[in-house]
């Protein structure tokens, strides 16, 4: 994810009219290192382990479906799917809140 959001920065710098690839670039830069957060606390029973895991995979399911989406209209001029990038950004939604909820769950041991 972090590489892929580096590349599409670039693309995006260098590009003629490439400026939907800056939201596709953000969003794995930014979850690639919410992925890592959400890992380590997990695996260190900070938060609830299987929440915090089950939001790191929507991390990336959801961060994959919306750039993916945006990439491919940019680069091929249509979607993945009808409403993929809603259907990401609502996922990763979910994931933040249940990010949320395994923080607010009370640690075991």
């Amino acid at each position: 994810m972090g590489a892929d959001g580096v590349m599409l920065a670039a693309a995006s710098a260098h590009g003629a009219d490439a400026s939907r690839l800056v939201s596709a670039s953000s969003m794995l830069l930014f979850h690639a290192a919410a992925v890592l957060g959400a890992v380590a606390l997990a695996e260190r029973s900070i938060v609830h382990a299987k929440i915090g895991i089950a939001a790191a995979f929507g991390f990336v399911l959801a961060a994959s479906l919306f750039a993916g989406d945006v990439t491919l209209r940019h680069y091929a001029g249509h979607g993945l799917f009808p409403m993929a990038a809603p259907t990401g950004g609502t996922l990763l939604i979910a994931s933040w809140l249940a990010l949320a909820v395994a923080a607010a769950w009370p640690r075991r041991g």
